[in-house]
C-alpha cells in the first residue's frame, strides 16, 4: 500500500503526546514570561527595603535582560546538541533554583543571582518552545497555536503588574515567586514524563569566536540601552557610547562570521525569506509597543493620577484578560484567512490608541484608559499572528535558528522599549519642570510625570506607523502539506 508523505507526517504528529506537553511548556513558560515583568511594580518597596538607589535596582531588570540576550543565541546551537527533554528539564530546573533563590533572598545581591539564574532558565525555554510547536504541529495549525503560544510570550507580561501589585499589597512581594513554585514543579512533572525529542541531534561544531562576539554584541547593545534607561547621563554617557560602540563592533564580526560560516553558530540566512524578516519585524513592533505600554500607563496611574498599585493594577487587568481570551481567537482566523487584513488591521487599532495615550492628563476618563489599553492588548495579539506565517516559510532544518532568531529580536526590542520610553519619559518631565515658574509646588510633580508619559508615547507610535507599512507586504506563506 503507497503510503503519502502527509500520512507520515500526520502519522508523527499522531505520536506525540501533544496534550501533555502543551501543558508543560505553556505553563513554565507563563510562569517565566509573568516573571520578567512581575518584578517591575516592587522595585520602589525593595528599594526601601534594601536600601539601594534606583539604579541599583533596575539590575534586576538589566541583569535579566543582559543574561537572555547572551544566553539566546546560543540556544539554537544547544537545541542541535542535546534532546529536548535534556534542554526542558535543564531549563526547568535552573527556573525552580532561582525562583527559590530570590523567594529567599535575604539582600540585593542575593535576589539579582535568583534573577540572572530565571533569565538562563528563560534563554532555553522559549526557543525550545518555538522548536517544538513547529516540529509537532503541521503549518496548518500553527497560527492557532501561536495564537495560543500568545498567552505565554505575551499576557504574562501583561498581566504581571496586576497580579504582582495584588501580592505585594496583600501578601508581600516574596509571593511573587512563592506562587511561581507549584506551577513550575507541575509543568517539570509533564514535560519529564511526556517530552520526547522532535529534532535530529547532530553536534555541529562550536565556534568559540562565535560565542565570544555575540556575546559582546548582543550582551554590548541590550547593556547600552539599560543604562539608558537608568536616566544616569543618557545617550551621552561614557558607559553608553562605550558598551554600545562594543556590542555594534562585535554584532558586525558575528553576522559577518556566521554568513562565511558553512556550520555557522546562528543561521542568518532564515532572513532570504522574506515573510520570517516581516514575521520578526512585527515581533519586534508588538514587543516595543506592549513594553512601553506596560512601563507608562503604571507610572502615569501611580504617580500622575495617585492610584494604588493594586488600583493601577485592576485598571490594567481587563486588557489582559481580554488579550488572554482573543490571542487563541486571532490565532484561528489567521490559519483560516491568513495575516493579509488581520495584522495591518491590528496596527491601525495600535495607532489609534496610542494617539489618544500621547494626550493623557489628569482629567483622562479612566473608561477610555481601559478601553484604549484593551485594544492595544487585542491588537497585538493580531500582529502577533505573523509571527507564525514568517516561521512556515522556513524549512526544517532552519527551525531551531529561525527560533532563536525571533527570540534574540524579543528580547532585544524589549531592552530598546524599555530604554527609549524612559529617555524620553525623563527628557519630558525634565523640559516641564524647567518651563514652570515654581518647582517646589507640590502639584508640579504629577503635573511633570504626566508630561514625560504623553511624549513617552509618541515612540511607540512611531514605531506602529512604521510596522503598519511593513505589514501592508505581508503575504500568506502556503505550506505544501
Amino acid at each position: 500500500m503507497h503510503v503519502t508523505t502527509s500520512e507520515v507526517k500526520q502519522n508523527a504528529v499522531q505520536n506525540y503526546k501533544v496534550i501533555p506537553i502543551m501543558i508543560s511548556l505553556l505553563l513554565s513558560g507563563f510562569i517565566g514570561m509573568f516573571s520578567e515583568t512581575a518584578l517591575n511594580v516592587a522595585l520602589s518597596d525593595l528599594m526601601n527595603l534594601f536600601h539601594i538607589s534606583a539604579s541599583t535596582a533596575q539590575w534586576l531588570t538589566t541583569g535579566y535582560l543582559l543574561t537572555l540576550s547572551v544566553l539566546v543565541p546560543v540556544s539554537g546551537l544547544l537545541l542541535q546538541w542535546f534532546t529536548t527533554r535534556q534542554l526542558f528539564i535543564a531549563a526547568l530546573s535552573f527556573s525552580i533554583l532561582g525562583t527559590l533563590v530570590s523567594a529567599l533572598a535575604p539582600g540585593f545581591e542575593a535576589l539579582l543571582i535568583g534573577r540572572i539564574i530565571q533569565a538562563a532558565s528563560m534563554a532555553l525555554l522559549l526557543p525550545l518552545i518555538f522548536n517544538t510547536i513547529l516540529h509537532i504541529f503541521p503549518a496548518e495549525k500553527r497560527g492557532t497555536i501561536i495564537g495560543i503560544l500568545g498567552l505565554v510570550l505575551v499576557v504574562a507580561p501583561a498581566v504581571g503588574p496586576s497580579v504582582s501589585g495584588f501580592l505585594i499589597d496583600t501578601l508581600g512581594w516574596q509571593w511573587i515567586f512563592w506562587l511561581s513554585i507549584p506551577f513550575l514543579a507541575i509543568a517539570l512533572l509533564f514535560g519529564s514524563l511526556n517530552l520526547q525529542n522532535v529534532s535530529t541531534i547532530t553536534k555541529p561544531k562550536i565556534d568559540i569566536l562565535s560565542l565570544v562576539v555575540s556575546t559582546f554584541g548582543f550582551g554590548g547593545i541590550v547593556f547600552a540601552f539599560s543604562k539608558v534607561g537608568e536616566g544616569d547621563g543618557g545617550w551621552g554617557s561614557t558607559e553608553v557610547i562605550i558598551s554600545m560602540s562594543i556590542g555594534i563592533l562585535a554584532l558586525i564580526i558575528f553576522i559577518i562570521r556566521q554568513l562565511t560560516m558553512s556550520q555557522p553558530m546562528l543561521n542568518l540566512r532564515a532572513f532570504k525569506h522574506p515573510m520570517f524578516t516581516i514575521g520578526t519585524l512585527m515581533l519586534v513592533v508588538c514587543m516595543i509597543i506592549l513594553l512601553t505600554t506596560i512601563i507608562a500607563l503604571p507610572m502615569y496611574l501611580i504617580q500622575g493620577l495617585g492610584f494604588s498599585t493594586l488600583k493601577a493594577g485592576l485598571v490594567l487587568l481587563p486588557g489582559g484578560i481580554l488579550q488572554a481570551v482573543m490571542s487563541p481567537v486571532m490565532g484561528k482566523l489567521f490559519d483560516k484567512f491568513g495575516p493579509k487584513l488581520i495584522v495591518p488591521m491590528g496596527l491601525v487599532l495600535t495607532s489609534t490608541s496610542l494617539w489618544f495615550f500621547t494626550g493623557l492628563n489628569t482629567s483622562s476618563s479612566v473608561a477610555l484608559i481601559v478601553l484604549f489599553h484593551s485594544l492595544i492588548m487585542i491588537s497585538n495579539c493580531m500582529v502577533w499572528t505573523s509571527q507564525a506565517n514568517g516561521l512556515n516559510q522556513l524549512p526544517p532544518e532552519l527551525y531551531p535558528d529561525g527560533s532563536a532568531i525571533m527570540n534574540t529580536f524579543q528580547q532585544l526590542a524589549g531592552a530598546v522599549g524599555t530604554a527609549v520610553a524612559v529617555s524620553i519619559m525623563t527628557a519630558g518631565v525634565n523640559r516641564f519642570m524647567n518651563d514652570v515658574s515654581d518647582k517646589t509646588d507640590p502639584v508640579n510633580g504629577p503635573l511633570s510625570i504626566i508630561a514625560g508619559i504623553q511624549h513617552s508615547f509618541v515612540f511607540p507610535l512611531i514605531v506602529a506607523i512604521l510596522g503598519l507599512i511593513f505589514a501592508l507586504f505581508i503575504k500568506r506563506v502556503h505550506v505544501t502539506k
